[in-house]
Order: structure tokens, then C-alpha cells, then sequence
């Protein structure tokens, strides 16, 4: 192969990390450094305040549309600010169409509340996944057949279905338009506004300019920690080496395939499967196999996976684009000339979002560590639950306290950059548990602008008797006795 030339580490499937893939560091780049030195000095100016509101959220992904329209719900006016044309973040831009799973190992849906009013209302011909009869299955038929469809794991089916991101879009739009939500799409979000050690709003860009929004409460959902990193908030960004879940990609799609018939040929022929692949990263470098999308003749690739670079650096970020539309283009040749069911694939579309795992964890008043895993205990403080990565593990419990900043005050966090370790992250970065904490987060701060107090000091019981009436998912309230693992945690 031309231009890179990966080194590349195997990740393997175990009971901490459900998804096996090849991550790779490559040794060349394609752009050269940049040569600039030295300052230049901004000039002080006055910047007109574009809009006041109870909540304002940062960021329309999967975190910000929940804590959006939650906030909405509660009584809340709120504003969401976006850089992007479109809502949905990773999971449409960023084609992540494959939604993780929100069903514990017994089938139970458990990460409910915006996510089942959301996927609730996508058109039945936008959804691909198992019938709720087959949640829980532990069938080895229907295991291997949602197996090879990216929604069972370790033999048993759960509730992970794949979405079509188009609709994905509209879905998420007009479920905020419906609950009173502002949108401000390409508007990029350049820093907080602080006022004594609280933030108060925002400063963001777009073709008008520099303006700035104000809040009672602002909640992060940058999915980058942006806004409280910029506000001096404490945080972490201490990565699993190797691991899949702190690499960047670029995903893509290819059309004109025929993904069953792809599927059948893969497990039926497995010792030809296996030289395919061999080949495909003999010839190519790195290789990546297909996933299905929301329809059998369009294929999901969400690759190539690549370690050693930050997505906090603008080369970093640069660099991983230009690689990924060239493995996209000769991924295409290669399926087209050796895969079956690939014969007419073509290039359909790549995605507009970088594939960001991670970079910032906030470090909150409370955490979700892995030592907690095997805890099985609802926590005082629980917002939500999420399944856990694997059988042997019970439900974790989510506390409100993995939101709230130790110490800056007006704002919330909520998504991938959410208060836990770096091995917690891997299951809690995913888009289900992103739009359970931005649903609490959403609830969170509507309650403390409606109160004027602080969002650390809303009560978990007066948020999870909103989250219920919002559908959400939780620990009954008399079992919620458990103390805080964390002494800060009684202050939340």
C-alpha cells in the first residue's frame, strides 16, 4: 500500500470489552507541521448577548437533544446550540447508526425515558433489531443470527438496534421543536461565560459573528468537556492504552450491497472469511469488516480505527480525516473485487462528524468506577441505569453526582464526558447511556432554574420523580437506600 504504513494492535472481545477490532498507529502523516510561532493580541470588544434562557445546552448530540427536551418538559426555556445542520451528533453525523445496548442481560429495558420516546417514534422501516419476545435469548439460533447483526453479545440477544441516521435527524428536530426548544444550528460554542465561579452562558460564533447567550443553568454536552474544561472545572483524560473505545475514525457507507447474502457467506465459509481478512490487510494496511446498517443493502463501516492522536488537536483531527477517505475508497475496490454480496457496492456517503471516543472526563462530586461494577446496588444519588458490559456483572447504577462539577456551579455535564474512570468510560460513552444522562441532566437543570438554587444542590428524589414522569427507568424509591460511595456525594 501507498502513504500509511499502521502498525496495528489486535483488541480482543473480553468480559470488559464486548467489541474486538484492530486500532492502529500509523508511522507517516500526510501534512507536514505547522510553522507558526509567536502571539498576536485580540482586541477587547463588546459582544451583544444573542438570547436569554433558563437552560442552555451545548451541543446536539445524543446527551444535548435528551437534556434538551427533558428541560422543555419540566417547564424550562430552553435554548441548544449546535455547530452542525442537524441534531443527533455521532449517531447521525457521525453515522453510529448501531445503537448500543439498552437492555440488561435478562432482556429488562432499562435505559428508557427519552431514548424509548425517541426511538419509539422513528417509522417501523427505520429500525432493524429483535422483537422485544427475543430480548434476554439466550436461543443459540437467534444468538448467532442477531450476533452477526451487531445486537447480541456473549449468546444472548439484547435490545441494540441499528437506526436510519436520515431520520434520525428529523426524529430528534421535531421532538424538540415540539417541546419549546430554540435551535441555533451552525453556531459553534467558543466559551463559557463565568461569573464568580459560575457559569452564567455562552460565547459562540457563527456568520453573525461573535455573540453570546445567557442561562440560569448551562449543561455541557460538547461530548469534548469544552464548556467546563474552558471554566476551569477539574477534569481527567487518563486513557485505557490500546483500547478501541480512545480511538478517532471516520465512519462510512457503502450502497448496492447485499449484506444478508455477505453475512451467510461469512459464517458458512469461515476458514475463507478468515484469509479475506488476511488479505485485506496485507493489501490495504488496516482492514475493516462491514457492520449492517438499517437495511440490508447498505453496509456500515466504522473505521479505521486510529490510536496515538488527540482529538483536541486540529492536525490530530486533520490527519485521521485524510486517512479515513482513503481506506473508504480502497475498501470499496477491495469488497467490490473479493466479498461477495459486494459485487456493486459503491462509496454512498462518509460521515460529516469525526468519530471521537474520548478526550475529557469531568471530574465530578461523584464517579463511576470499575471497582463498583459488581456492585448491584442502587446509589443514593441514581439518575439512571445502565447495562453492564457484560453477564457476570449486574446493572450500574448512575449518580447524579458523575454530572455535577466539585466545584463550578450553573452548570452540568452530561455524555461521554461524564465523571468516571477510563475503564467505566468504554460502556458509558455509548449513545444509550448518553441520552440517559442527558435526560437527568436536563432534568437537573430545569429544577434549579425553576428553584434559583445551584444544580448541585437539587435533590436526586425530586429528579427522579420528574425522570419517571418522563418515562425514565430507575431503582424503585425504597431500595434507593444504599449511602454514597463518596463523602461529596451527600452534598449533591
Amino acid at each position: 500500500m501507498t502513504g500509511d504504513q499502521p502498525r496495528r494492535q489486535s483488541v480482543t472481545q473480553t468480559e470488559d470489552r464486548f467489541l474486538a477490532s484492530d486500532v492502529f498507529e500509523a508511522d507517516s502523516r500526510a501534512l507536514p507541521p505547522p510553522n507558526g510561532s509567536g502571539t498576536i493580541r485580540e482586541d477587547a470588544r463588546n459582544i451583544d448577548i444573542y438570547h436569554r434562557s433558563d437552560v442552555v445546552v451545548i451541543g446536539g448530540g445524543p446527551a444535548g437533544c435528551a437534556a434538551a427536551w427533558a428541560a422543555a418538559q419540566a417547564g424550562a426555556d430552553v435554548t441548544l446550540i449546535e455547530r452542525y445542520n442537524c441534531l443527533g451528533g455521532l449517531s447521525t453525523g457521525g453515522l453510529v447508526m448501531w445503537i448500543d445496548r439498552m437492555t440488561d442481560w435478562d432482556g429488562n429495558h432499562v435505559i428508557q425515558g427519552f431514548a424509548r420516546h425517541f426511538i419509539d417514534r422513528m417509522p417501523k422501516e427505520a429500525v432493524a433489531g429483535p422483537p422485544p419476545k427475543d430480548w434476554g435469548s439466550r436461543d443459540p439460533d437467534k444468538a448467532l443470527y442477531w450476533g452477526q447483526r451487531t445486537t447480541a453479545f456473549h449468546g444472548i440477544v439484547t435490545w441494540a438496534p441499528t437506526l436510519d441516521p436520515e431520520r434520525m435527524k428529523l426524529n430528534a428536530q421535531e421532538m424538540l421543536l415540539e417541546a419549546g426548544v430554540r435551535l441555533v444550528f451552525h453556531a459553534w460554542a467558543a466559551r463559557p461565560v463565568v461569573e464568580n465561579g459560575r457559569a452564567t452562558g455562552a460565547v459562540f460564533e457563527s456568520k453573525a459573528g461573535r455573540q453570546a447567550i445567557m442561562a440560569k443553568v448551562v449543561i455541557d454536552t460538547t461530548g469534548d468537556g469544552d464548556m467546563f474544561a474552558r471554566a476551569g472545572a477539574e477534569f481527567d483524560s487518563d486513557v485505557e492504552d490500546g483500547d478501541v473505545h480512545h480511538s478517532m475514525n471516520t465512519g462510512w457507507i457503502f450502497g448496492g450491497v447485499n449484506m444478508d447474502r455477505f453475512i451467510d457467506w461469512r459464517v458458512s465459509n469461515r476458514s475463507e472469511y478468515e484469509a479475506f481478512l488476511a488479505r485485506g490487510r496485507e493489501e490495504i494496511g488496516f482492514f475493516q469488516a462491514p457492520y449492517v446498517s438499517w437495511r440490508p443493502d447498505i453496509a456500515l463501516f466504522l473505521g479505521p480505527r486510529q490510536s496515538g492522536l488527540s482529538a483536541l488537536d486540529v492536525d490530530d483531527m486533520t490527519e485521521v480525516e485524510i486517512r479515513s477517505h482513503r481506506f473508504m475508497e480502497r475498501h470499496c475496490r477491495f469488497f467490490r473485487d473479493h466479498a461477495p454480496g459486494f459485487e456493486h457496492a459503491f462509496s454512498l456517503q462518509s460521515a460529516s462528524q469525526l468519530g471521537v471516543r474520548h478526550t475529557r472526563r469531568l471530574a465530578g462530586v461523584g464517579r463511576i468506577e470499575r471497582g463498583d461494577w459488581g456492585r448491584g446496588t442502587p446509589l443514593v444519588d441514581e439518575v439512571g441505569i445502565s447495562p453492564s458490559v457484560s453477564p457476570k456483572f449486574p446493572t450500574v447504577s448512575v449518580p447524579y453526582g458523575a454530572l455535577v462539577p466539585r466545584a463550578l456551579n450553573g452548570m452540568l455535564a452530561a455524555g461521554r464526558h461524564i465523571s468516571c474512570d477510563a475503564n467505566s468510560h468504554g460502556f458509558m460513552r455509548e449513545i444509550p447511556q448518553c441520552w440517559m444522562t442527558g435526560h437527568a441532566a436536563g432534568v437537573g437543570a430545569a429544577l434549579a432554574a425553576d428553584q434559583g438554587i445551584e444544580p448541585r444542590d437539587v435533590t436526586p428524589e425530586a429528579i427522579r420523580a420528574v425522570l419517571r414522569k418522563q418515562g425514565a427507568h430507575l431503582s424503585e424509591e425504597e431500595k434507593i437506600t444504599a449511602p454514597p460511595r463518596h463523602q461529596a456525594a451527600e452534598k449533591v
